[in-house]
Protein backbone atom coordinates (compact mmCIF):
# COMPACT_ATOMS: atom_id res chain seq x y z
CA UNK A 1 0.00 0.00 0.00
CA UNK A 2 1.06 3.55 -0.68
CA UNK A 3 1.21 5.41 2.61
CA UNK A 4 1.62 8.79 0.94
CA UNK A 5 -1.26 10.76 2.35
CA UNK A 6 -0.23 14.18 1.11
CA UNK A 7 -3.20 14.29 -1.28
CA UNK A 8 -5.48 16.39 0.83
CA UNK A 9 -5.55 20.00 1.92
CA UNK A 10 -7.63 20.90 4.95
CA UNK A 11 -10.28 22.24 2.59
CA UNK A 12 -10.38 18.98 0.64
CA UNK A 13 -10.63 16.98 3.86
CA UNK A 14 -13.56 19.08 5.10
CA UNK A 15 -15.26 18.87 1.70
CA UNK A 16 -14.88 15.11 1.53
CA UNK A 17 -16.22 14.69 5.06
CA UNK A 18 -19.24 16.87 4.21
CA UNK A 19 -19.85 14.94 1.00
CA UNK A 20 -19.39 11.59 2.75
CA UNK A 21 -21.83 12.38 5.58
CA UNK A 22 -24.41 13.70 3.12
CA UNK A 23 -24.11 10.72 0.80
CA UNK A 24 -24.36 8.28 3.70
CA UNK A 25 -27.52 9.97 5.07
CA UNK A 26 -29.09 10.26 1.61
CA UNK A 27 -28.16 6.71 0.61
CA UNK A 28 -29.26 5.06 3.84
CA UNK A 29 -32.60 6.84 3.50
CA UNK A 30 -33.09 5.40 0.01
CA UNK A 31 -32.14 1.85 0.98
CA UNK A 32 -34.81 1.48 3.63
CA UNK A 33 -32.34 -0.51 5.72
CA UNK A 34 -33.25 1.42 8.90
CA UNK A 35 -36.91 1.18 9.82
CA UNK A 36 -38.83 4.44 9.31
CA UNK A 37 -35.79 6.33 7.94
CA UNK A 38 -36.29 7.70 4.44
CA UNK A 39 -34.36 9.97 2.09
CA UNK A 40 -36.60 12.82 3.26
CA UNK A 41 -34.95 12.48 6.68
CA UNK A 42 -31.65 13.54 5.08
CA UNK A 43 -32.98 16.94 3.97
CA UNK A 44 -31.47 18.92 6.86
CA UNK A 45 -28.08 17.24 6.47
CA UNK A 46 -28.26 17.81 2.70
CA UNK A 47 -29.12 21.49 3.08
CA UNK A 48 -26.55 22.50 5.68
CA UNK A 49 -23.72 19.97 5.41
CA UNK A 50 -24.02 18.92 1.77
CA UNK A 51 -25.31 22.23 0.50
CA UNK A 52 -23.85 25.13 2.42
CA UNK A 53 -20.71 23.60 4.00
CA UNK A 54 -19.72 21.75 0.82
CA UNK A 55 -20.33 24.84 -1.33
CA UNK A 56 -18.17 26.99 0.99
CA UNK A 57 -15.45 24.31 0.97
CA UNK A 58 -15.59 24.45 -2.82
CA UNK A 59 -15.16 28.23 -2.85
CA UNK A 60 -12.19 27.92 -0.48
CA UNK A 61 -10.66 25.18 -2.65
CA UNK A 62 -11.02 27.40 -5.72
CA UNK A 63 -9.34 30.22 -3.78
CA UNK A 64 -6.48 27.81 -3.03
CA UNK A 65 -6.22 27.12 -6.80
CA UNK A 66 -7.52 23.55 -6.38
CA UNK A 67 -9.75 23.55 -9.44
CA UNK A 68 -10.72 19.86 -9.25
CA UNK A 69 -11.94 19.87 -5.64
CA UNK A 70 -13.34 23.38 -5.93
CA UNK A 71 -15.41 22.56 -8.98
CA UNK A 72 -16.64 19.29 -7.49
CA UNK A 73 -17.60 20.77 -4.12
CA UNK A 74 -19.31 23.85 -5.57
CA UNK A 75 -21.31 21.79 -8.10
CA UNK A 76 -22.28 19.13 -5.57
CA UNK A 77 -23.04 21.76 -2.93
CA UNK A 78 -25.49 23.28 -5.42
CA UNK A 79 -27.00 19.84 -6.00
CA UNK A 80 -27.57 19.16 -2.31
CA UNK A 81 -28.88 22.63 -1.52
CA UNK A 82 -31.31 22.53 -4.45
CA UNK A 83 -32.48 19.04 -3.55
CA UNK A 84 -33.01 20.03 0.09
CA UNK A 85 -34.91 23.27 -0.47
CA UNK A 86 -37.14 21.71 -3.12
CA UNK A 87 -37.82 18.46 -1.22
CA UNK A 88 -41.34 19.52 -0.18
CA UNK A 89 -42.30 20.79 -3.64
CA UNK A 90 -44.57 18.62 -5.71
CA UNK A 91 -42.99 17.98 -9.10
CA UNK A 92 -43.72 15.40 -11.74
CA UNK A 93 -41.80 12.14 -11.73
CA UNK A 94 -40.23 13.16 -15.04
CA UNK A 95 -38.99 16.47 -13.58
CA UNK A 96 -37.51 14.68 -10.55
CA UNK A 97 -35.89 12.06 -12.79
CA UNK A 98 -34.47 14.75 -15.06
CA UNK A 99 -32.95 16.57 -12.05
CA UNK A 100 -31.23 13.35 -10.96
CA UNK A 101 -30.11 12.56 -14.50
CA UNK A 102 -28.60 16.02 -15.04
CA UNK A 103 -26.60 15.80 -11.83
CA UNK A 104 -25.58 12.26 -12.77
CA UNK A 105 -23.90 13.86 -15.77
CA UNK A 106 -22.11 16.28 -13.44
CA UNK A 107 -20.89 13.33 -11.34
CA UNK A 108 -19.75 11.57 -14.53
CA UNK A 109 -17.77 14.67 -15.55
CA UNK A 110 -16.16 14.78 -12.11
CA UNK A 111 -15.25 11.09 -12.45
CA UNK A 112 -13.43 11.71 -15.73
CA UNK A 113 -11.85 14.98 -14.56
CA UNK A 114 -8.96 13.16 -12.95
CA UNK A 115 -7.64 13.61 -9.47
CA UNK A 116 -6.86 10.86 -7.03
CA UNK A 117 -8.31 7.37 -7.17
CA UNK A 118 -10.52 7.78 -4.09
CA UNK A 119 -12.05 10.97 -5.46
CA UNK A 120 -12.74 9.35 -8.82
CA UNK A 121 -14.19 6.32 -7.04
CA UNK A 122 -16.51 8.54 -5.00
CA UNK A 123 -17.78 10.42 -8.05
CA UNK A 124 -18.09 7.24 -10.13
CA UNK A 125 -20.19 5.52 -7.48
CA UNK A 126 -22.27 8.68 -7.06
CA UNK A 127 -22.83 8.76 -10.84
CA UNK A 128 -24.17 5.19 -10.76
CA UNK A 129 -26.33 6.09 -7.75
CA UNK A 130 -27.90 9.11 -9.43
CA UNK A 131 -28.40 7.20 -12.69
CA UNK A 132 -30.17 4.33 -10.90
CA UNK A 133 -32.27 6.77 -8.87
CA UNK A 134 -33.25 8.65 -12.04
CA UNK A 135 -34.17 5.43 -13.83
CA UNK A 136 -36.09 4.31 -10.74
CA UNK A 137 -38.11 7.54 -10.77
CA UNK A 138 -38.77 7.31 -14.52
CA UNK A 139 -39.81 3.65 -14.27
CA UNK A 140 -41.51 3.95 -10.86
CA UNK A 141 -39.20 1.19 -9.61
CA UNK A 142 -38.52 0.91 -5.89
CA UNK A 143 -35.85 -1.72 -6.58
CA UNK A 144 -33.81 0.69 -8.72
CA UNK A 145 -34.25 3.37 -6.05
CA UNK A 146 -32.91 1.06 -3.36
CA UNK A 147 -29.99 0.02 -5.57
CA UNK A 148 -29.23 3.71 -6.15
CA UNK A 149 -29.30 4.22 -2.41
CA UNK A 150 -26.73 1.49 -1.88
CA UNK A 151 -24.41 3.07 -4.45
CA UNK A 152 -24.80 6.39 -2.60
CA UNK A 153 -23.86 4.64 0.65
CA UNK A 154 -20.77 3.17 -1.04
CA UNK A 155 -19.83 6.59 -2.47
CA UNK A 156 -20.27 8.14 0.97
CA UNK A 157 -18.07 5.49 2.56
CA UNK A 158 -15.32 6.11 -0.01
CA UNK A 159 -15.52 9.90 0.50
CA UNK A 160 -15.41 9.42 4.27
CA UNK A 161 -12.43 7.06 3.97
CA UNK A 162 -10.59 9.48 1.67
CA UNK A 163 -10.88 12.27 4.24
CA UNK A 164 -10.19 10.09 7.26
CA UNK A 165 -7.19 8.44 5.59
CA UNK A 166 -5.44 11.78 5.28
CA UNK A 167 -6.17 12.67 8.90
CA UNK A 168 -5.23 9.25 10.28
CA UNK A 169 -2.30 8.67 7.89
CA UNK A 170 -3.91 5.55 6.45
CA UNK A 171 -3.03 4.26 2.98
CA UNK A 172 -4.76 6.05 0.13
CA UNK A 173 -3.81 3.82 -2.78
CA UNK A 174 -1.70 1.01 -4.12
CA UNK A 175 1.67 2.15 -5.44
CA UNK A 176 2.63 1.06 -8.92
CA UNK A 177 5.84 -0.49 -7.61
CA UNK A 178 3.95 -2.73 -5.17
CA UNK A 179 1.30 -3.61 -7.74
CA UNK A 180 4.02 -4.52 -10.26
CA UNK A 181 5.76 -6.81 -7.79
CA UNK A 182 2.55 -8.62 -6.98
CA UNK A 183 1.83 -9.11 -10.65
CA UNK A 184 5.35 -10.43 -11.26
CA UNK A 185 5.22 -12.80 -8.32
CA UNK A 186 1.80 -14.07 -9.34
CA UNK A 187 2.68 -14.23 -13.03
Amino acid sequence: MDNDVSAGSTTTIVGRLALGITLLAFGIGHTGVIDQVTAADAVTVAQYVGGIALFVAGLLALREKDAASGTAFVALGALWFTWAVSADNQVSANAAGLFLLLFALVALSLTFAGGDTLGQGTYGLFFVSLLLLALGVFADSEVLGKAGGWFAVAAGAVAWYAATAVLAHWPTGVSRRVAGRRMTAAG
